[in-house]
């Protein structure tokens, strides 16, 4: 799907309508010292048997999230296409 780089949209900041940047939002990296990483290292020392979670299937495709931000304010929030997509691309608007 094909996603403009710029949308006008609400900014809760400017209580308006204002132009609005657009980005792909990605998640950052798992922390070390979460308690799920943490139960899996300790499973792992010694003979305790399994030690892996039960694999489950993976959806193949996500939900788009896009962080916005205001051109005006520099305000940012997140939207979110109830679809899910295999492949969203950010376009520039077509003059």
């Amino acid at each position: 799907m094909n996603f403009p780089k710029a949308i006008k949209d609400y900014c809760k900041k400017c209580n308006t309508h204002t132009e609005h940047k657009v980005k792909l939002f990605k998640s950052g990296k798992a922390r070390a010292l979460a308690e799920g990483n943490r139960k899996n290292i300790e499973k792992k020392k010694g003979y305790k048997g399994k030690y892996q979670f039960p694999a489950t299937i993976k959806k193949q495709t996500k939900k788009p999230t896009f962080l916005v931000e205001c051109t005006v304010c520099n305000a940012k929030h997140y939207r979110v296409i109830p679809k899910r997509m295999k492949k969203v691309e950010l376009v520039a608007k077509a003059a």
